[in-house]
């Protein structure tokens, strides 16, 4: 018999245990798939949602948290019987009527209602987020409990399955492979799924007035559109002197622009076709079913990343691939970010690096400046900057500071000096390879260089990662 005290959390169960963001994601169980059906009304931006969380215990659980924002919650069901419930800033406490055994499946239903809005952070309100007529989400890091309960950690990653319905005179684009859209005189519900693992934070939802626009790219071709498309297709072909044979790959994909955006749009995303060729020859295949590319209409400080999508406001799009390095910056994600994860937060560096370099691995393949330049100039430009950032822990207060993005290039760059353009290459294609859809950390990633190199690194990982003076290149 299971006694009182083995089925109260333990010390912490409430907290996910990140070194960075402790207070986001919770102990005691982990999340296999959410299930959310969502009513949304643009003008009002009201949100009605019923989320069904199909959980395993890690431990005997009388009681445990969901990270929710500032929602009205009328019930809360584990397996299907009510639980009880108490609201705590962004914690939704549940005690079910039945205390949970450990290694036991279990449901947990809840309902709510309410205005979504961001969650306020140090690094401004993240989440879902009105446009002028339409909506966003951008939860990096710490969003996503603004428009479902969840287990708010990158390391508890989870499969999907999102119904939104609005207005049909919109246009909704979920992280997922649209699988139905059903419409009314004045509502349309469109349904996604997303079976790989994805952490919350990369889940989204965007609604607006865009045209689906279906893109039809070979490499080093440009896009062609017509508005009433679901998808486009990829000729892919290898590189000019890689000694491989062309090949054609068919990737699923569509975006979502606004109709006034749509001729620049063409041109400044006329190279995605080379991109992901020359992706998918570093990086290994596409890791996921579709990509989304959505613009809004709406100026955005930054690009949003999301798994399988990727998010451009109407300020990156001018006709002249003024922001092309996004474009490829955002598209790394989906190997570097989405389908490895960093283990806790601490790790940010693989994300960002990985993307950052892949920058200038693309201006050397499109002709551009080298990858060398670029190494060779930002070094002087970090080296420039005060010496005290450990990229390998660089603090939350840092998570996003340049210099993470920066040195995190510069560091691969210099291993692919210290070890050759063969093993580098191998590395960087078995890296995601080998942890397609699972979270990973600087540990792992400095075991594998070192299984590549065929020798031990830990001098040159100590300098590029542990230490904050910034080695010679």
């Amino acid at each position: 018999m299971t006694s009182s005290k083995a089925a109260v959390p333990a010390p912490g169960a409430e907290t996910s245990g990140d070194s960075y963001l402790p207070g986001h994601g919770n102990g005691g169980y982990h999340v296999r798939h959410y299930d959310l059906d969502l009513d949304y009304r643009v003008g009002p931006n009201r949100l009605s949602g019923t989320a069904v969380l199909t959980c395993v215990a890690t431990q005997a659980l009388s009681r445990f948290s969901l990270d929710l924002g500032e929602f009205r919650v009328s019930r809360v069901l584990v397996d299907g019987k009510p639980a009880k419930f108490v609201r705590r800033a962004l914690k939704l406490q549940v005690r079910p009527a039945k205390s949970v055994p450990a290694g036991t499946e279990f449901r947990v239903e809840v309902r709510y209602v309410g205005n979504p809005r961001p969650v306020p952070s140090r690094w401004g309100d993240i989440g879902w987020d009105e446009l002028t007529d339409g909506a966003l989400v951008a939860s990096q890091p710490i969003g996503a409990p603004s428009w479902f309960p969840c287990n708010d950690h990158p390391a508890d990653k989870a499969s999907y399955r999102v119904a939104v319905s609005t207005s049909s005179t919109y246009l909704v684009a979920v992280t997922g492979n649209l699988v139905s859209r059903t419409q009314s005189a004045s509502t349309a519900q469109w349904v996604f799924e997303r079976p790989e693992p994805t952490a919350t934070y990369l889940m989204s939802v965007q609604i607006g007035r865009y045209d689906d626009v279906e893109l039809v790219a070979g490499a080093g071709a440009g896009w062609f559109s017509h508005p009433e498309a679901r998808s486009f297709r990829l000729r892919l072909g290898f590189g000019r002197g890689s000694g491989v044979e062309s090949v054609v790959t068919t990737v699923p994909q569509r975006a979502a622009v606004p109709p006034r955006l749509r001729k620049a749009f063409a041109r400044d995303f006329g190279r995605q076709g080379r991109m992901m060729d020359a992706l998918q020859r570093w990086y290994g295949p596409y890791p996921f079913g579709e990509y989304v590319v959505v613009v809004t209409d709406d100026e955005l400080d930054d690009p949003i990343e999301a798994q399988g999508m990727a998010i451009f406001g109407a300020n990156h799009v001018d006709g002249k691939r003024t922001y092309e390095r996004l474009v490829v910056h955002e598209l790394a994600h989906q190997w570097f970010g989405n389908s490895l994860t960093v283990a806790d937060w601490r790790h940010i560096w693989l994300n960002e690096g990985f993307a950052t370099y892949t920058e200038w691995l693309w201006s050397e393949e499109a002709g551009g400046e080298p990858a060398a330049a670029f190494a060779r100039w930002w070094h002087a430009r970090v080296k420039a900057k005060p010496a005290d950032v450990r990229i390998s822990d660089p603090g939350v207060g840092r998570m996003f500071d340049e210099r993470v993005y920066k040195r995190g290039a510069l560091t691969l760059h210099a291993l692919r000096g210290e070890i050759g353009d063969p093993a580098f290459f191998a590395l960087v294609k078995a890296w995601p390879a080998e942890h397609r859809h699972a979270t990973v950390s600087t540990d792992e990633f400095v075991a594998a260089a070192e299984a590549y190199a065929g020798r031990s690194l830990r001098e040159f990982f100590t300098a590029w990662l542990d230490t904050p003076a910034l080695p010679p290149l």
